[in-house]
């Protein structure tokens, strides 16, 4: 394959889309989270992440799993849950069965403002797909994301 090769224009004009229409709609989401809940998107995915944990087999997410989940490397990580524990709204303490373990909790505080900020989340997602929609580029994306099932692992 060259440079000039259309099939890898169109590839990489694609992911060019994509990358507008994720930029775009974080761009929005970050503003409007941030205006009523002094929170950043990475702040709520975080807290929205921690907060779907469970005691039991399974059930608390290491660092490694929550890195993932909030696509940032395992140190930006442990910056964020720092933050927001800082803030009150996380808590960390040592696995009762491993003690080299760490477990992050979202405290009721911060419970309280993901239930909050979540309808702000939701509203500005909608408002930012339907302004995305709009640009013929675009839609075909937007299309796409309203398709898909929450069958994603986190």
């Amino acid at each position: 394959m060259t440079a000039t090769d259309p099939a890898l224009t169109a590839l990489a004009q694609g992911w060019c889309a994509l990358s507008l229409l994720h930029g775009r709609i974080e761009a929005h989401i970050e503003r409007a989270l941030q205006a009523r809940h002094d929170l950043s998107v990475r702040e709520y995915s975080l807290l929205d992440v921690l907060s779907r944990q469970h005691d039991g087999d399974g059930g608390h997410l290491q660092m490694k799993q929550v890195a993932d989940a909030v696509v940032l490397s395992q140190s930006a990580t442990t910056r964020l849950v720092t933050r927001l524990e800082d803030r009150g709204l996380l808590e960390r303490y040592l696995c009762p069965t491993d003690r080299r373990g760490i477990y992050t909790n979202v405290t009721e505080t911060g419970l309280k403002l993901l239930e909050e900020a979540r309808p702000t989340n939701d509203t500005a997602l909608r408002e930012a797909l339907d302004e995305a929609a709009k640009n013929p580029e675009l839609a075909p994306l937007v299309r796409a994301v309203e398709t898909l099932k929450a069958s994603v692992p986190a």
